[in-house]
């Protein structure tokens, strides 16, 4: 007879909550556990693999989402890693943004507290030093989400 798990012993294993288990499994990450004779959720051993990927990909940055079309390419029977390519070149750009993003406003933060001495000759609202601050460019381009035809 095969090893059954259940929902308990997969999370202690995996150092996750079962209704983190629960919850993948309702939104397609995982295939619909079988029934214990008392109603109990019971897994095959090669759910902990699966949830190992999962976590991992998650530590990588990838949203469930994009986790899940992973899955399905290979449950499927496609190779999924020409799309795992494309996930991790699209995230490599996104955070290139965002450390650009920072840089400026780390730069401007700095620039602040080098005119901290400086007495700006305007009354302030709330708060002299921000309000004479002019910083770069920091989110004032609109940012588009490319929505993605998959």
């Amino acid at each position: 007879m095969k090893r059954r798990l259940f929902i308990g012993s997969v999370a202690r294993e995996l150092g996750l909550n079962p209704k983190t288990i629960r919850y993948y499994e309702g939104i397609g990450l995982l295939p619909e556990a079988g029934r214990s004779s008392s109603g109990y959720r019971v897994y095959s051993p090669e759910v902990l693999n699966r949830l190992k990927f999962i976590k991992q990909a998650q530590r990588l940055g990838f949203r469930l989402s994009e986790i899940k079309e992973i899955l399905l390419l290979k449950d499927s029977g496609t190779e999924p890693c020409v799309h795992v390519k494309e996930f991790t070149t699209e995230k490599i750009k996104a955070l290139e943004g965002l450390i650009r993003e920072s840089s400026a406003l780390r730069d401007n933060l700095k620039m602040l507290l080098r005119r901290w001495s400086r007495k700006s000759g305007k009354k302030a609202v709330i708060c002299p030093h921000i309000e004479s601050t002019v910083p770069a460019d920091i989110g004032t381009k609109k940012k588009s989400r490319r929505k993605r035809g998959r």
